[in-house]
């Protein structure tokens, strides 16, 4: 991360931080170091282990590794290959004589193998001839105060022992923790809906057909969502089963499945009042700076609907860098006073009492702060929340039983704390409130009823179940005649909002004649009227989702 204008980080020091992280703690701790090193004038670079060339670490002098461990004393899925690499038997015992290097890790000492990854890790850097600037910083989430309350004073002593030998020059100061560092990304917000779909569920650069992985999730349909305990039972459990036909996924007893939630519909526009935002404006992000990736699987362009549903974590209890930040921004004199007293040292206590403890969320703290919160530069919004992390669930079925499914058992995470409001597990509390007949819209159209609707009794059985939305058209029942995108139309909102918001398929079948383009006509007029675009790109919305395979036809002459 490089200094502001004027300022150039020093010559002498080159600083590489790398992290493997599983729910974006140790990534966080990471943008921490960098920042540190910046009010430092010190040049740094943060990196997941596993983008980095591991063979390059023979030409590094200073290297800061932070790492969790997850599970049983396994390192995080994006260290798994640097892993594997640095404990190779054959590397040579001077492969890193050069390198000075300091472990921070994070765990939880209810574990048996707290912090195992970052003590072994430690180890081998010293087996590969580095030298340690500190012992291992082993963070605890039992703590107290959390992990800060050891990587505090760990980080002081860190950077006495990185700038000994490099002071600040005489003319340089450290500074102050009321400057904020530069934004990682710029939101340039465009004037008018694009005509490239900000909405449609793909990533740039990946490969449709390659294995579900996070950048390219399987959408899999829910198909139960199944209560299992008594309706007064103090715990909400649920049975809730997935469809995973085409997804290639094959599982065994002990594998978890990972599942990427969205905030509340609430919640969005409740952030989106607060800071002031209209959630229908569309922005590309462009980074800062050469080389430095954008989000994962965030589309180019995007609406702020979108980024706030499904990619800022609004409901997580924020770290000590959010008030740090928040009160580099803020403008308001007493809310300012407030933010940097529970951003310093001393005042971790106040900070646990006020956040800590109550697991009062990122979008309350706002709502606590309101004019500093309405002041936020939507260029910081990335820099300021962290992003939704996928959960893992443990797989509860077994494929030779259910084929082509999978089941979780979810316990709805629901608790009191002094807040008014009770505490919800983001991605629990999401599933719990999907339902799996939602979506499944079938807009039928024939002459009469009672002489060619096929499969009506399966069709009414399956909306009385509530898996099915049914609407009809017979088109030979009343004096005007009424088609089935006569009733498209009349739902618009429902159709908009079904393949907009939700990332809904349509499917059209039916005679080839004059029916498929009186169809896509409705479906342009939808978009037009019910989403606000321009004719051009109503039909660019429909041409993008036939291309994705989301609108697809099969008629017959």
């Amino acid at each position: 991360m490089q200094g502001s204008p004027g300022r150039t980080p020093m010559p002498n020091t080159r600083l590489l931080v790398l992290f493997g992280s599983q729910t974006g703690t140790a990534q966080d701790v990471s943008e921490r170091l960098s920042r540190e090193a910046w009010r430092r004038e010190l040049g740094c670079r943060v990196q997941a282990l596993d983008s980095y060339p591991v063979v390059n670490l023979i030409n590094e002098p200073l290297v800061i590794f932070v790492c969790a461990t997850t599970g049983q004393g396994e390192p995080p899925d994006n260290m798994k290959n640097f892993w594997r690499f640095i404990f190779r038997r054959n590397l040579p015992s001077t492969s890193l004589c050069q390198m000075d290097f300091a472990v921070l890790g994070l765990g939880d000492s209810s574990y048996a193998k707290f912090n195992f990854v970052a003590k072994k890790l430690h180890r081998r850097l010293l087996q590969l001839g580095g030298s340690a600037l500190l012992p291992v910083c082993l963070g605890d989430d039992q703590h107290e105060l959390g992990p800060d309350a050891t990587i505090d004073p760990w980080l002081h002593d860190l950077w006495e022992k990185v700038l000994g030998p490099h002071p600040l020059p005489l003319d340089l100061s450290l500074t102050p923790p009321g400057v904020p560092w530069p934004s990682k990304f710029t939101l340039k917000f465009l004037q008018e809906v694009p005509s490239t779909c900000s909405e449609e569920l793909c990533v740039t650069g990946t490969d449709p057909q390659g294995p579900p992985s996070e950048l390219q999730p399987f959408l899999a349909p829910m198909v139960t969502n199944q209560r299992v305990t008594g309706p007064s039972h103090f715990q909400d459990v649920r049975l809730i089963e997935f469809d995973i036909t085409g997804s290639g996924v094959s599982f065994v007893a002990g594998d978890v499945v990972l599942i990427q939630p969205e905030n509340t519909a609430s919640h969005v526009q409740q952030f989106c009042q607060a800071l002031g935002l209209d959630p229908d404006q569309h922005f590309t992000l462009q980074p800062r700076e050469p080389g430095v990736p954008c989000p994962a699987r965030l589309p180019q362009p995007c609406s702020i609907q979108r980024l706030v549903s499904q990619y800022l974590d609004i409901a997580s209890v924020p770290r000590r860098s959010f008030f740090e930040l928040l009160a580099c921004l803020s403008c308001h004199e007493l809310e300012r006073e407030k933010l940097l007293e529970l951003s310093s040292a001393q005042g971790q206590e106040d900070l646990c009492e006020y956040c800590t403890r109550p697991r009062r969320t990122v979008l309350e703290v706002l709502c606590d702060f309101p004019h500093t919160a309405g002041a936020i530069p939507p260029d910081r919004l990335l820099d300021l929340i962290p992003l939704i992390r996928p959960r893992a669930f443990s797989i509860a079925s077994s494929l030779l039983a259910h084929p082509s499914r999978l089941q979780i058992l979810v316990a709805v995470v629901q608790y009191q704390t002094r807040l008014k409001e009770p505490r919800r597990g983001l991605c629990s509390n999401w599933l719990a409130s999907l339902d799996p007949g939602q979506g499944n819209v079938l807009f039928f159209g024939c002459r009469q009823r009672d002489q060619d609707f096929y499969w009506e009794a399966e069709w009414t059985e399956l909306q009385t179940r509530g898996c099915l939305t049914l609407v009809t058209a017979f088109s030979r029942e009343q004096e005007q005649k009424v088609y089935v995108q006569h009733r498209l139309r009349e739902l618009g909102p429902l159709v908009w909002g079904l393949l907009d918001l939700r990332g809904a398929h349509f499917y059209l079948a039916g005679n080839a004649k004059y029916m498929p383009a009186d169809v896509s006509d409705a479906l342009t007029s939808i978009f037009q009227e019910e989403g606000g675009l321009s004719g051009p790109a109503a039909a660019a919305y429909l041409a993008r989702l036939q291309r994705t395979l989301r609108f697809q036809t099969e008629t017959w002459a």
